[in-house]
């Protein structure tokens, strides 16, 4: 069965499912989802969870109660690499998505496969995920946040972000690189860090 996207409201019941399974290790009843999504009546409820089982989100067993299954599991794209030396290219076509249910992480999370080792001090390896979160405004970083930079058009790179005036100072974890000077105009701020996660069973 292949699944489709979802409506606004079946992706709040089905997020509401996924978390509440996951604490409980059991599903919840059609009343507790009723109260949980604002409705006053079982119907709606029912409707959506139709379209989940119909779009491959969801299963349960026909006949018994709280038999709901998570089908599909929540999974963010990795859209490239990252590197930790220099710059590279590091957006490009999705090839892969790392798999794993969290309830920190936001709906446009994205992650990034470190290259380089420019990091290392603040560990961050060459390998690891980075989950980065895009920042609509640059201004409201914290200086010394670890962010994703593109600098003049060229690649990305994985630094910790300061700012001064008209100038960005991306510094790298590692005495043994440079950090990169240039002005706010050059400097475009893709992400900032959430989380590193280190897969040893990852390619």
């Amino acid at each position: 069965m292949e699944t489709s996207t979802l409506t606004e409201v079946q992706q709040q019941l089905y997020d509401w499912l996924v978390d509440y399974i996951k604490q409980n290790q059991h599903s919840p009843s059609i009343r507790q989802m009723m109260r949980a999504m604002g409705l006053k009546s079982p119907a709606p409820v029912q409707s959506r969870l139709e379209h989940l089982r119909a779009k491959g989100y969801i299963d349960w067993t026909d006949g018994k109660a709280r038999t709901i299954r998570i089908l599909k599991s929540q999974g963010i794209p990795i859209l490239g690499a990252i590197a930790a030396g220099s710059v590279v290219e590091a957006f490009t076509d999705t090839v892969d998505e790392l798999d794993f249910n969290s309830s920190f992480l936001h709906p446009n999370d994205y992650a990034l496969r470190v290259r380089g080792d420019s990091m290392i001090d603040a560990l961050i390896d060459s390998g690891d995920i980075v989950i980065m979160r895009p920042i609509p405004d640059p201004k409201t970083i914290k200086n010394g946040t670890i962010v994703a930079a593109r600098v003049n058009g060229d690649g990305s790179t994985l630094k910790y972000y300061h700012r001064k005036g008209s100038r960005v100072t991306l510094e790298p974890a590692n005495r043994n690189y440079k950090p990169i000077e240039a002005s706010t105009s050059e400097v475009e701020v893709q992400g900032v860090l959430v989380a590193v996660w280190r897969g040893y069973d990852l390619p």
